[in-house]
């Protein structure tokens, strides 16, 4: 794992690289590669690399050049090796082992189309200098970051993260109200925008070629969920699927430095640590986080699947205190609010892991592919409903029940209100609006005047409505999960690089190997979710494996009892970030709705999320618009 920045001016700009401005990028960039940094200056073009060595430790070296290609890369590329076999057969010459070196050679051989062999997790830039074309490619699900920011001139700049670009002075901190929506809908933005205006993310599966102040972006690959093959059995599909995880599995092995994994005690992680155990002849080093609160604590479960594989286990439990002491540090680490609460103690088992290894393997990706949250079968059954209540019921009277419902008390109404006695029964508003941070409605409350007229439509959800036309799924399940993995997805991956960077440690996804994903969406729906039984296919290839208390427990995520702290002993975290004088001068929110959404909180109401995206906005703001230095 690495981080990578680079410029490229165009030719109107009379500029040409600065070693000094691309060394200020690139040490923005330490905490990802402390091992190493390098530079590569050619006039007009730079290239920064900061280095964690993980495979061919002596010679992988940074920018890394072959002819008149020079690269800067950030990611592990699992099937190298064979790669190498074939590009020596074809008459190539490789002067070290790293897999560096064999994307090089694959752009040599393939030109843009190297995105096509590679199978891994990627952020990558190729200069080359013979045809005056830069190269940036970001892997399919977009596991590794790439953002970068466009001059008039069309000169760029480009980097693993957004605070590189701010150290070249390319972009100043500024809000992008567009994307405020989503940004407080959907726990973090969802396309290409980002929450800084003039700073935008290269979308997975996408690749951008930029020459003489022209870009191309093009997009290599795409998650399809059609043709289904209706044929296969039961039996067929684990076996098939239960192969291909454990080669997925044993492929992020790959190291030449020590790894192990973060096992929380949730199917997911418990699988990887099955297949681990499997594979490797040492105990597997396990890491567990947890809190004192007995609601968030599942160590029991870590325990239980560390018994019955045999593993180096460790374990961290944090305070409430730990908790808020670091946030400030971890909002500058990820460059934008923390969407998810669970990234904090993300951060400190990532700590604790640190101190054995350079390499975990994590478990995200398995829910957005195989159907493993719980919203999933509630939205299909509300919207199936639904669907008939709309054929059955009038329009007028409908409204009359709208309104009736609107009048109801406390928990019931809040509860109706989001059934489709009150909501229409479509996708967006049964699915993505109802398990939404700040749905709509509270969003038209909860912006300012000044806000909403900087933003104009207020529509959260435009780029769902977008991914849901372009799927080729037909299943509404699938199309759900299809828009999750371009979605919520994306903002986890991002959780999942910037905690673990903030560590200095590489994490790997095998759920997520893009064979393993593709075989699971062209699954037919009873694979992944069969009544209520979520992941339905990995439960079934675990039967025998893991224990049945890992096998049947419901899914928790990661409980963080942040809601009961804002409104007990740590009110004062809310008191500063969120109604102090300071925080509510800045105009974005209305004063009268978040006074009244801290008041309803405190009396009882859940808006742990709402107020948790509150705090992290105005630290976020303190940390990049007003140069407050995080502890």
């Amino acid at each position: 794992m690495c981080g990578i920045n680079g410029i490229a001016y165009s030719p109107t700009s009379a500029k040409h690289a600065c070693e000094r401005q691309l060394i200020a990028m690139r040490d923005a960039l330490y905490h990802r590669g402390p091992d190493a940094g390098g530079l590569y200056l050619d006039g007009r073009i730079g290239l920064g690399h900061r280095r964690l060595s993980i495979v061919d430790v002596a010679h992988g070296a940074q920018p890394m050049s072959f002819g008149d290609l020079t690269i800067v890369y950030n990611g592990e590329i699992y099937d190298h090796a064979d790669s190498r076999s074939e590009l020596a057969e074809r008459g190539h010459r490789f002067n070290n082992r790293s897999d560096t070196e064999t994307i090089l050679h694959l752009y040599a051989e393939y030109g843009k189309d190297c995105v096509e062999h590679l199978r891994g997790m990627f952020a990558f830039a190729i200069w080359d200098k013979g045809t005056g074309e830069l190269f940036i490619a970001r892997d399919r699900f977009g596991v590794k970051p790439l953002y970068y920011s466009l001059d008039e001139d069309g000169s760029i700049h480009f980097a693993s993260e957004i605070k590189s670009l701010l150290a070249a002075g390319s972009v100043r901190p500024e809000i992008n109200y567009k994307a405020l929506p989503d940004q407080f809908a959907n726990h973090g933005t969802s396309g290409d925008e980002t929450l800084f205006l003039g700073v935008k993310r290269l979308l997975p599966g996408h690749t951008l070629t930029w020459k003489d102040g022209r870009i191309e972006i093009r997009e290599y690959w795409d998650l399809k969920f059609e043709p289904k093959d209706e044929t296969i059995s039961d039996r067929e599909a684990v076996e098939i699927w239960l192969q291909m995880f454990r080669e997925a599995v044993k492929m992020r092995l790959m190291a030449d430095v020590p790894l192990g994994m973060f096992l929380s005690g949730g199917i997911d992680s418990s699988a990887i640590a099955a297949i681990m155990s499997e594979t490797v002849d040492e105990p597997i080093k396990t890491f567990s986080v947890a809190f004192d609160e007995r609601e968030a604590n599942e160590l029991q479960y870590a325990r239980l699947v560390s018994g019955r594989f045999g593993t180096d286990h460790h374990e961290i439990t944090i305070t409430p205190d730990q908790f808020f002491d670091e946030l400030p540090r971890l909002v500058w680490h990820e460059d934008e609010p923390i969407g998810f609460i669970a990234s904090v103690p993300l951060y400190f088992v990532s700590k604790l892991a640190g101190d054995h290894v350079k390499v975990v393997l994590t478990g995200e990706g398995s829910d957005e592919t195989l159907a493993g949250y719980g919203r999933y079968a509630k939205a299909l059954q509300m919207l199936s409903y639904g669907k008939k209540y709309e054929a059955a019921t009038p329009g007028f009277v409908r409204d009359a029940i709208r309104g009736g419902v609107a009048k109801l008390p406390g928990g019931i109404g809040s509860k109706l209100g989001r059934t489709f006695l009150s909501r229409d029964a479509d996708i967006v508003n049964l699915f993505f609006d109802n398990f939404g941070v700040f749905p709509r409605s509270m969003q038209r409350e909860i912006f300012s005047r000044d806000t909403q007229s900087r933003i104009g439509e207020l529509d959260p959800f435009v780029l769902q409505n977008g991914w849901l036309k372009k799927t080729d799924a037909d299943d509404l399940l699938d199309r759900l999960l299809y828009v999750d993995t371009k979605t919520y997805l994306h903002e986890l991956l991002m959780k999942q690089d910037q905690m673990s960077m903030a560590a200095s440690i590489e994490s790997r996804v095998p759920f997520l190997d893009h064979r393993l994903a593709g075989f699971a969406a062209r699954l037919p729906r009873r694979m992944k979710l069969r009544g209520s039984t979520t992941k339905w296919i990995l439960r079934e290839a675990m039967k025998g494996i893991l224990p049945a208390e890992i096998l049947d427990r419901p899914k928790m995520g990661f409980p963080v009892p942040v809601g009961n702290w804002f409104r007990g002993a740590y009110k004062h975290i809310v008191d500063e970030y969120v109604l102090s004088e300071r925080a509510l001068a800045r105009g974005v929110f209305d004063e009268s709705a978040v006074r009244s959404l801290v008041a309803r909180h405190n009396a009882g109401e859940n808006h742990d999320e709402r107020i948790w995206s509150l705090v992290n906005f105005e630290i976020w703001q303190r940390q990049f618009f007003d140069g407050e230095a995080a502890k």
